[in-house]
């Protein structure tokens, strides 16, 4: 997938079009699109393909929307990126509008990538706790399952990467013998 540098840029536009009292719903939309643009090709192909005009999109879009329930902001802002070329960078778009819209509501979020996605409730609400305690804010947490990991936990908090996993570990280890 390309990397679309213009993601906070389109999110602040995204956010400050719908405005927000409507941020949320708008938001839980784009997400419905994204997800289907991730398994629909032919939603994938009607946003980014040069073959459909403008128009084309735009019809396309309003009949959907009346399907899916879509706000007229998130249509519109739909067929900008079409027009744009930029709808490739929907998911990246997301993922910031959501964490600006995170923070302005006073909420960081966390992704925790685990070996496997059986952690148990337990293990959950002791990892939100933490992160809690350690952000001193709400804490919307995602789990992952990354099975490059062989045990353990790699969290991310923003930017911060927090690096709780044996292969994090064996490679401090690494660089401490090395230092000697």
């Amino acid at each position: 997938m390309k990397i679309l540098k213009q993601a906070k840029r389109y999110a602040r536009m995204f956010l400050n079009s719908v405005g927000s009292e409507a941020a949320g719903k708008a938001l839980e939309e784009l997400a419905v699109a994204r997800a289907l643009m991730e398994k629909s090709s032919d939603f994938q192909s009607l946003l980014t393909s040069p073959v459909f005009t403008p128009e084309e999109k735009k019809a396309a879009l309003r009949s959907l929307s009346g399907l899916l329930g879509f706000s007229d902001g998130t249509v519109k802002f739909l067929t900008f990126l079409a027009e744009e070329n930029a709808a490739y960078g929907l998911s990246q778009i997301l993922d910031k509008a959501v964490a600006i819209y995170s923070e302005s509501m006073g909420r960081v979020q966390a992704k925790v990538f685990t070996p496997s996605l059986s952690l148990g409730k337990e293990f959950e609400a002791r990892i939100r706790a933490a992160l809690k305690a350690m952000t001193s804010r709400e804490v919307d947490v995602e789990f992952s399952e990354d099975p490059s990991l062989i045990g353990g936990v790699l969290i991310k908090v923003g930017s911060t990467m927090l690096d709780g996993s044996i292969k994090g570990q064996l490679r401090l280890l690494k660089e401490e013998l090395i230092k000697g």
